[in-house]
């Protein structure tokens, strides 16, 4: 694969974090629309279409409905910088509105390459299925975040916890701790010059098939589009 992005792509945002507002970047938009936001989308559809390949559930996704847009939400945060400090995307079958557990998450910028999977944001009820299927399925899930494939790319599985469990799940979740999890989240993280790396699809393709089984794993119990 040729590299899809040039080195402003990260000079871009080491220059915009001191001069974070909308007269810096609208004097550099040109450059924004050229040297970011174009072949970002280009990778992104170059995913779509690897994986589209072999999953039939992404073969109509376009990259517009997956990457996110720079401008961060500043409604209630004491932060007004306009402007976030990564590109980042995620495809999955319904692109950013999907609730799939089913896809990858990938930001980058000049701190590094990140790429996750797993769960971040669940409802109530879906978030006592999952635990109740970790609870009757214990082997199975360890099996799979123990697996030299897992660990490799990921280390471990991440999230915030409870403190308070409903005491039917208590026995299994002092054999399993990541019962006492409200999110399930797992990431890879490489150095921001990875962007360069001919390989780099196949980099996010890589963690994308390591983070499948457990994100299969969950979808056995919640059912999100």
């Amino acid at each position: 694969m040729m590299p899809f992005f040039s080195e402003d792509f990260l000079h871009f945002f080491i220059e915009l974090a001191p001069n974070n507002h909308k007269d810096w970047f609208d004097l550099n938009r040109k450059r924004y629309e050229e040297n970011i936001k174009k072949p970002f989308y280009a990778f992104t559809q170059h995913l779509i279409d690897k994986i589209a390949q072999s999953d039939s559930a992404f073969k109509d996704l376009q990259a517009k409905d997956c990457v996110f847009r720079i401008n961060r939400d500043i409604r209630f945060s004491k932060d007004k910088s306009p402007y976030k400090l990564q590109y980042s995307a995620v495809i999955a079958p319904n692109g950013k509105k999907s609730q799939a557990v089913n896809g990858v998450y990938f930001e980058f910028g000049p701190e590094h390459v990140r790429v996750y999977g797993g769960i971040y944001e669940i409802e109530k009820d879906d978030l006592e299925l999952i635990r109740e299927g970790i609870a009757n399925n214990l082997d199975e899930f360890q099996k799979i975040y123990n697996s030299n494939q897992f660990k490799s790319h990921f280390g471990s599985i991440l999230g915030e916890k409870n403190k308070v469990l409903p005491s039917y799940l208590k026995e299994a979740a002092s054999k399993e701790p990541l019962i006492y999890n409200k999110q399930w989240y797992f990431f890879q993280e490489f150095p921001a010059e990875t962007i360069f790396d001919p390989n780099l699809d196949q980099l996010v393709l890589d963690c994308f098939a390591a983070g499948r089984p457990i994100e299969q794993f969950f979808n056995q119990f919640i059912k999100r589009v």
